[in-house]
């Protein structure tokens, strides 16, 4: 049996982090991974450009049970730190649009520069390795299929239950569980939303068509495009506010959020009497989405043989579209998980467990969940960084 001062479970995105600044403090860092290789969520995200962090990190913007919890971490290592990072290690990159930060080439550079760190400061990394049981006496014992290994602290890094074809597992849920830590029932956020009905036969023949608009639920709103599928809708603002959105709410969408929707056919009913409502509405809307909507509201009349009364209706329905999703597309399609181990059992400077000495719990597995935008990453890199200057 080999013995280390940390084993950290899962070598993604925070576990890379926490090893790579734990064993720049001199401890004998163990990382390990069921995958062939490391880093995998890495290399997929961002269009494969990794969306590594957001200029705009602040701790409203993160989903918890315990809304204070990420505040520490997120303030202790920042957007800006990981920036210095990637510059040391001359890694072009640029702001696409709302704070988000990409790299200019390959989101392999970012994983290489975390492996390279890890290298330098003498990470023993193995992969390929299936754990089969963690026990603790005096300290942690973790067996696999490729031997034993013993240390004081053991961080668990390994995700959660998104992308299952990547390898996500609920295993840090089981041992979060094992050893009497509360988990909040997981499910999946920044997820494309399913309808059902007239809605899913609109959205079919709408499929592939975006528009900018704002998505809402509740008190809660975002405005960026969205995407009609060929199963419901897609696109950043559905995707944002799938992780506020529970089975049985209500959806309200406001498709022309840049417009006086009501005053502008008014006056288009006036000053250009004889054009069709699809070519009006072409105006604001994209083609297809105009032509579609006019079919419903006037088929091919002419505005001006449109009554005043389906024109208020039209623009109703256009800034609040009422619709009720019939479910997400699941754990394959969810970019993030929302909920996880309750942070209440955990340090929010240190990320250990109050009940478990040396039991340390970061990244998605947690109950701390970003928007879209690189503000999961920011969370894997901070709680990681805190994990490793505690380990």
């Amino acid at each position: 049996m080999e013995s280390f001062d940390v084993i950290i479970v899962g070598a993604g995105a925070a576990g890379l982090m926490c090893a790579m600044t734990a064993g720049s403090r001199g401890r004998r860092v163990l990382l390990l991974e069921h995958n062939d290789q490391p880093g995998a969520k890495i290399l997929i995200s961002g269009g494969g450009r990794c969306n590594f962090t957001n200029l705009e990190i602040a701790p409203e913007r993160f989903l918890s049970a315990n809304p204070h919890f990420c505040k520490s971490a997120l303030s202790r290592y920042t957007q800006h730190d990981f920036i210095a990072l990637v510059e040391r290690h001359r890694i072009l990159y640029h702001e696409k649009t709302l704070g988000q930060l990409f790299c200019d080439g390959s989101a392999r550079e970012i994983l290489a520069m975390l492996l390279a760190e890890c290298k330098a400061a003498d990470v023993d990394l193995r992969t390929g390795l299936s754990v089969t049981d963690i026990t603790r006496a005096d300290r942690f014992r973790i067996e696999t299929n490729k031997g034993s290994f013993a240390a004081p602290a053991l961080v668990l890094a390994t995700g959660a239950l998104s992308i299952p074809k990547m390898g996500a597992t609920g295993f840090a849920y089981d041992t979060a569980r094992r050893f009497d830590l509360a988990v909040i029932e997981p499910r999946p956020g920044l997820v494309p939303l399913k309808v059902t009905g007239e809605m899913l036969e609109l959205c079919r023949t709408l499929s592939g068509v975006s528009v900018d608009a704002i998505a809402s639920c509740g008190r809660d709103s975002f405005r960026e495009n969205i995407l009609f599928t060929h199963r419901g809708l897609s696109g950043p603002a559905i995707l944002q506010i799938s992780s506020y959105w529970r089975e049985g709410d209500a959806l309200s969408l406001n498709l022309t959020p840049s417009s006086d929707i009501e005053g502008f056919l008014a006056d288009r009913k006036r000053t250009r009497p004889k054009a069709e409502l699809k070519t009006i509405l072409a105006e604001v809307l994209p083609t297809r989405l105009a032509h579609t909507l006019a079919r419903t509201a006037a088929s091919n009349l002419t505005i001006a043989n449109v009554p005043d009364r389906d024109l208020l209706e039209l623009a109703r329905r256009l800034k609040r579209w009422q619709l009720k999703p019939s479910g997400s597309e699941g754990w394959p399609k969810a970019e993030v998980t929302v909920c996880g181990i309750d942070t209440r059992a955990l340090s929010s400077k240190t990320m250990e467990a109050r009940a478990v000495r040396g039991l340390f719990a970061i990244g998605e597995a947690v109950d701390v969940t970003g928007w879209l935008g690189g503000y999961n990453f920011q969370w894997a890199w901070s709680s990681g960084w805190c994990a490793g200057q505690a380990v």
